[in-house]
């Protein structure tokens, strides 16, 4: 019998890439590669979470949408060649400030810096998910 291993990573991905998740009040990052400079990029900007769970703009009390619209200044800029030296930086020599305060985002971060690697590595263009 033959298992398409592949089919089943994506389809698992895909479902659980659906559920709902609670904002990190600590704040959220926009992550992007440069493949000149070989680098993965993690701005992280700041936000306030409303009791509807939405994300807000901490100076303007407005809600940040998810896709565009709003140009918001970095609260801090992370970079590193791979996955495991970003975390590194972030989750273990950040000592002025807490960037991530949820276990899940944390989590979710350790997979987009590998997802950025492996981009980086095989010449490919990376989408943040």
């Amino acid at each position: 019998m033959f298992i398409d291993w592949a089919e089943q990573i994506r389809c698992i991905d895909t479902t659980l890439s659906k559920r709902h998740l609670d904002l990190d009040p600590a704040g959220y990052f926009i992550i992007y590669i440069d493949p000149q400079e070989g680098y993965i990029y993690a701005k992280w900007f700041t936000n306030a979470i409303d009791k509807r769970g939405l994300a807000l703009d901490p100076s303007t009390g407005q809600p940040i949408p998810a896709r565009g619209g709003v140009k918001r200044e970095p609260n801090h800029i992370f970079r590193g060649r791979t996955a495991k030296e970003l975390c590194v930086e972030i989750f273990e020599e950040c000592h002025t400030f807490q960037p991530v305060s949820q276990l899940g985002h944390a989590a979710y971060l350790g997979r987009e810096f590998l997802r950025a690697e492996m981009a980086l590595v095989q010449g490919t263009a990376y989408t943040q998910d």
